[in-house]
């Protein structure tokens, strides 16, 4: 496990929890996954990390992962998992990510090796271990189901699920799934069917939380070799953000579904029935979002965001990084 430094209420964070969190993070780095790795280990007790096919393969995002944590010096232990969703083939954003996952640097072959092949067998394990875990999910949900399937109890027995996926309105894979969803959505069905603790940061949210040029620069300026490689990562990310949206800037996803948890203060939830689209020609990988003031008929089954203190959270996700 991997101690991340105690917040205190006299620190000076914005909207911090008074004390660390008990995390393990499920994963598939990603220039984003990467900030959010590090800010957990600043913010949070991380018990581990777990890899998933994603944003890039599962190879690739268990490779990122064990260079992440050899950078920063830590013993948090890496599980592989799922290789492939529930059903279908693997999807993959090399178009955004590159095909490493984490274009725009090169990262030496980490010398840790994976603590095991079996993701879903350690967060059983660790759920049994560890009081008060939440799963910070960031990646496609398929380890997380598969470890629901195999234990009916497991959703109940966690604190809860702060998950990176779906949104309350337009999508990114199509226009109307998230990637995360979209890239295994009877993985994320089985998630929002468990009865677990659900926190969702989907894109009507993290889309309020945006790098800059000017970012870029302040990490520079620390001459520091982390915060120098998320420059080299931010940088890589505008680039494609350019040429697909026509600016240099890019959504800072993941590490929303760290401060959810870590700094509580700076989001805005409201219970919501969510529900998971399977079969649409044109919705599979929908998070659908009851948002009805009249008339709703399906209990809540998630806490969705809303809002977020931007100038807050980039500061707190700044400082992280500096601190490095």
């Amino acid at each position: 496990m991997a101690r991340g430094g105690e917040c205190a209420s006299q620190c000076g964070c914005v909207g911090c929890n008074p004390r660390p969190v008990n995390i393990v993070i499920d994963c598939d780095p990603g220039h984003d996954d990467a900030v959010a790795i590090l800010l957990a280990h600043q913010h949070a007790d991380v018990f581990g990390i777990t890899t998933v096919s994603g944003n890039a393969s599962l190879e690739n995002t268990t490779r990122n992962a064990l260079s992440l944590v050899e950078l920063i010096g830590v013993d948090t232990p890496v599980h592989s998992g799922a290789d492939r969703p529930l059903l279908g083939e693997p999807v993959h954003a090399g178009h955004v990510h590159g095909q490493t996952g984490l274009g725009g640097v090169e990262l030496d072959e980490p010398q840790r090796k994976v603590a095991s092949s079996e993701a879903s067998e350690f967060l059983l394990a660790v759920a049994q271990e560890v009081s008060d875990l939440w799963v910070v999910a960031i990646g496609p949900l398929t380890n997380v189901a598969h470890a629901i399937n195999r234990d009916a109890n497991f959703a109940s027995r966690i604190a809860g699920i702060s998950m990176m996926g779906g949104s309350a309105g337009v999508g990114n894979a199509t226009r109307v799934a998230e990637f995360n969803v979209w890239a295994d959505p009877e993985a994320a069905d089985v998630v929002f069917g468990s009865g677990a603790n659900i926190k969702m940061c989907g894109l009507n949210l993290t889309h309020q939380l945006k790098t800059d040029d000017g970012l870029i620069e302040q990490l520079k300026d620390a001459n520091k070799p982390v915060p120098d490689l998320i420059a080299q990562l931010f940088e890589f990310m505008h680039m494609r953000m350019e040429e697909l949206m026509g600016e240099r800037r890019s959504a800072l996803h993941d590490p929303c579904a760290v401060l959810a948890l870590t700094h509580p203060g700076l989001l805005t939830f409201e219970q919501r029935a969510v529900a998971v689209e399977l079969a649409g020609t044109h919705t599979r990988g929908m998070t659908v979002v009851d948002e009805r003031t009249t008339r709703r008929r399906d209990p809540p089954n998630a806490e969705v965001a809303y809002q977020i203190d931007a100038e807050g959270a980039m500061s707190t996700i700044c400082a992280a990084l500096l601190n490095y």
